[in-house]
């Protein structure tokens, strides 16, 4: 692959996770989820992709009531509001979310020299869910010449001052795995940048002044 085409794929992996994910020693495992000291997050026992070669896990804490994060993170159709890389969100059916319920999102593409401006367009099902404690998802992310299949965990634990939300997600894909460092070194800024966002919208309205 050219120089040039390494460049393109790299942009173009930067903004998939923009949008779009440690523990600490006494929080409880929320509901569904299951300890794996140094492997996997989980809910309902599912996790992500064990043969994935892109991953990254984070986590931080929020000093928002649980109620407050949660309904951030659910409400998908609202993820405008405090996502500025998120665009374009449909529910592909009604109802709060549960498993089985799909939505599909965009993310731009700014342009580069490997494509004019375009954007990825993803649809994502929730494959697992347990009220207030996870979520896993899984779909397709398309783009001009690239495509990635995510799966994506996030639990969230009541603890003292807040909530520990941890998020886990690894992708697969020609593009992806041709570049394993650079697609990690991107979904890891993609995730850090997901919970710095939840963070200060939940935060904000609970008093709290981010840091």
């Amino acid at each position: 692959m050219s120089r040039t085409r390494r460049t393109g794929v790299r942009t173009a992996l930067l903004a998939l996770p923009l949008v779009v994910a440690g523990v600490l020693g006494t929080a409880a495992v929320p509901a569904g989820a299951a300890p794996h000291p140094g492997g996997s997050l989980t809910c309902r026992g599912q996790g992500v992709d064990p043969d994935a070669r892109v991953r990254y896990r984070t986590q931080t804490l929020i000093r928002a009531s649980p109620d407050t994060v949660w309904k951030l993170q659910a409400d998908v159709e609202r993820w405008p509001s405090w996502q500025a890389h998120v665009q374009d969100v449909e529910r592909l059916g009604h109802g709060p979310l549960r498993a089985g319920s799909a939505f599909r999102w965009a993310t731009p593409v700014p342009p580069n020299p490997a494509s004019p401006a375009t954007r990825l367009d993803i649809t994502s099902t929730v494959r697992q869910l347990v009220h207030g404690s996870c979520i896993r998802w899984t779909g397709p992310a398309v783009g001009e010449g690239l495509r990635i299949d995510g799966v994506h965990v996030w639990n969230f634990t009541r603890v003292k001052g807040g909530v520990l939300v941890r998020t886990e997600e690894t992708h697969t894909g020609p593009q992806v795995d041709a570049h394993v460092p650079a697609a990690t070194e991107l979904l890891g800024q993609g995730l850090e940048g997901w919970l710095a966002d939840l963070k200060k919208a939940a935060e904000s309205r609970t008093g709290h002044r981010p840091h």
